[in-house]
């Protein structure tokens, strides 16, 4: 019997539907492979990821790209890399010059979200368990009267390592002895902070502080942390007071997007 053409055609359709959805899956494994083997000789070293970010080229490897910790930052310091990033084309990134990670989240939101964790909640997580269960074993500690939130928060805000804040003493307004007086960053600027020293639960424009410090010190003042990531001290005469940077750096930023020099003195260098 003579076969309709309608069905042999039907029938060679999807034959070569077949082998070319086999073709591209072949060719995408195939791209796979490369992307992680490139990863491992491309890092973006300069980049300062969000809290939690695994090794560079693992994070290259596994960031799909989704955007989702760009979207629930509430002050925007997550942006998306761009095309010239060549394999970090798309995957998040801090620019704290412009805008700081200030913690206004209090639960690492950037982190928690992630879908493929590449920013890695886990480690967060199990810093904050230990610390209630610390604050727990305090004696006269009534646990009914606290709220482990806080205590959660507190932990896993100084458990974030980004980077390391590091001053140019050639430029820092404290190690000329130097005071500040007025709008750190000018009028003009957009970036947002929520003050350690605030009575507001949200950041505000930076534009809107007015500073007045005899010697200028706002990087100890405005940081987050507090005095585990940056003191005020004497220089080795005793004759000026200038900022140390601590151990307990987060990397956050705060201090080189309040930073009133024209090139910020105080830069957070990824580990």
């Amino acid at each position: 019997m003579k076969k309709n053409a309608n069905e042999v055609s039907r029938r060679d359709f999807l034959k070569s539907g077949a082998i070319a959805a086999g073709a591209i899956a072949v060719i995408g494994a195939g791209t796979f492979v490369l992307d992680h083997e490139a990863a491992k000789s491309m890092p973006r070293e300069g980049f300062l990821r969000p809290p939690g970010a695994i090794e560079e080229e693992d994070f290259l490897y596994g960031c799909i790209k989704c955007g989702l910790c760009v979207q629930i930052c509430p002050v925007h310091a997550i942006k998306l890399a761009g095309a010239h990033e060549g394999l970090g084309y798309g995957t998040p990134y801090i620019d704290p010059r412009e805008q700081a990670c200030d913690f206004s989240c209090d639960a690492l939101q950037c982190v928690e979200t992630c879908p493929t964790s590449v920013l890695d909640f886990k480690q967060f997580k199990e810093t904050g368990l230990r610390a209630v269960e610390a604050a727990a074993a305090e004696p006269g500690v009534d646990m009914s009267q606290v709220n482990p939130f806080e205590v959660q928060k507190v932990a896993m805000k100084n458990a974030v390592k980004i980077g390391k804040a590091v001053v140019n003493k050639h430029t820092c307004l404290a190690h000329a002895g130097k005071p500040f007086k007025g709008v750190s960053r000018g009028t003009d600027f957009s970036g947002i902070l929520r003050s350690p020293n605030d009575v507001n639960s949200s950041a505000t424009p930076l534009r809107d502080r007015e500073y007045d410090q005899d010697i200028c010190h706002l990087c100890v003042t405005e940081c987050p942390i507090g005095e585990k990531a940056i003191v005020q001290v004497r220089n080795r005469n005793g004759r000026k007071l200038i900022p140390r940077v601590l151990d307990g750096c987060t990397g956050c930023g705060v201090c080189e997007m309040v930073c009133p020099t024209e090139h910020a003195s105080i830069v957070i260098e990824p580990f």
